[in-house]
């Protein structure tokens, strides 16, 4: 009885083991058909907006410490926390490089 369900849960892990390769496969060629951006965008991005992007995360943040006290009275600390500091992070970090 257990050399039977051990077999089963073995062939199962192999299963999804096998599908996730594939799935991840999949993906990553659905995403090799991107545009060529133009190399001055890109510049532009690296050495203009991205900074500005971290200067604006970092005055955010402190922006955001100073007002939490009056965040936490009004209960509407999440909604200053997206529009302080998360917004302009994303913006800054998980943007692709010359896409605004």
């Amino acid at each position: 009885m257990f050399k039977i369900a051990k077999q089963f849960v073995i062939l199962s892990v192999i299963a999804i083991l096998i599908s996730v390769s594939f799935g991840s496969a999949a993906e990553a060629q659905g995403n090799t058909a991107t545009e060529d951006k133009d190399p001055g965008a890109m510049t532009f991005d690296l050495l203009i907006v991205r900074p500005l992007g971290m200067l604006a995360t970092l005055l955010g943040s402190a922006a955001f410490v100073v007002s939490f006290p009056f965040s936490a009275m009004g209960d509407n600390i999440e909604p200053a926390y997206e529009k302080m500091v998360e917004s302009p992070a994303l913006y800054t970090f998980y943007r692709p490089l010359g896409s605004f």
